[in-house]
């Protein structure tokens, strides 16, 4: 078995295009209904803000492999200065069964939440070309920052600009280089949002208070799920799930719009609409679009594979016996 730890991933490193090329794959196996996976059950005691989410998956196709990721989210280890989310990936050989890796780090688990919103920022911009882009950014913790690594190389010089706000500061030693004279500081999260052209959520909020409207044309990637309160709807009805069955509940964005404002499966797009069908282009064109997606265990055990497989090449991890 191959044991990798947040020093190994970062010696394979980020190449965005391949990771988010990973993920359009998965989303063909999803689409021909080559893979596994169960609705991802979660663990709570004592504090219900906590949570441990076991999202086990088999993803065909190049992937060919099953697996577990086991993530735990504890928002209150912030305040006491310990990371929020600690993970670990167990990957199986599909055919046999067989453990071949064991990744423990979350690192693997913010790249992938960062590749999928980068595969939905590829076909928006095929739909809707960007220039001259303004980027809003809220909440700049690790998703955040890997939120920023990848539209910077995603959109590189088409990005005018870059607003971040984080309501207990922006650590700037986060900002990549490259990016650093075009960033601006925000003091509310209204001026990363207002005027953004890519917006994306990455608090660890538990509710809903983004109540204005947004830039018209823009991509809102709510990937934290719990910023936007139902009002949203009355600007824009463009919405893209991850999976219905998967984000209508835990108290998701999705999921109160859906109790208060009566939002229904058949109102949203799915993730194979968009990558599979080519649907973002049935959206009206005045709109924004908003992607919420929930987290599928398919991207997890598809980016772990990925990253066990260069490892492997690479000569990089630990071998472990039996």
């Amino acid at each position: 078995m191959l044991y990798l730890n947040t020093s190994d991933i970062e010696k394979v490193g980020k190449n965005w295009k391949e990771t988010i090329d990973v993920i359009e794959h998965a989303v063909h196996s999803l689409h021909k209904e080559d893979y596994a996976q169960p609705i991802k059950p979660y663990l709570r005691y004592h504090d219900m803000a906590n949570r441990i989410i076991a999202m086990p998956a088999f993803v065909g196709g190049d992937t060919y492999m099953a697996g577990i990721k086991w993530i735990a989210s504890f928002p209150k280890n912030l305040q006491e200065g310990i990371q929020r989310a600690h993970s670990i990936t167990i990957l199986n050989e599909a055919r046999t069964g067989k453990p071949v890796s064991t990744i423990n780090t979350a690192l693997v688990s913010g790249i992938r939440t960062a590749s999928v919103s980068g595969l939905l920022l590829k076909h928006y911009e095929q739909v809707r070309p960007l220039q001259n882009v303004t980027v809003g950014i809220i909440g700049f913790g690790p998703i955040g920052r890997l939120h920023l690594q990848m539209v910077t190389a995603m959109l590189g010089e088409k990005i005018a600009k870059v607003v971040l706000y984080d309501i207990a500061g922006i650590q700037q030693e986060h900002i990549p280089a490259e990016i650093k004279e075009k960033t601006v500081i925000a003091q509310t999260w209204e001026e990363a949002y207002c005027e953004a052209d890519v917006f994306i959520t990455c608090t660890v909020s538990p509710h809903g208070f983004i109540d204005k409207q947004p830039k018209r044309h823009s991509l809102l990637l709510n990937v934290s799920l719990r910023d936007f309160t139902p009002k949203i709807l009355d600007y824009t009805r463009s919405i893209i799930v991850d999976d219905w069955t998967e984000v209508c509940r835990e108290n998701t964005d999705i999921e109160i719009m859906h109790l208060e404002r009566g939002l229904q499966k058949e109102d949203t797009k799915s993730i194979t609409d968009i990558v599979c069908l080519d649907q973002m282009k049935e959206f009206p064109q005045d709109e924004p679009i908003m992607f919420n997606p929930m987290g599928m265990a398919i991207f997890d055990i598809a980016i772990a594979a990925y990253y066990y497989k260069q490892a492997l090449s690479q000569g990089i991890g630990t071998h472990l016996q039996d």
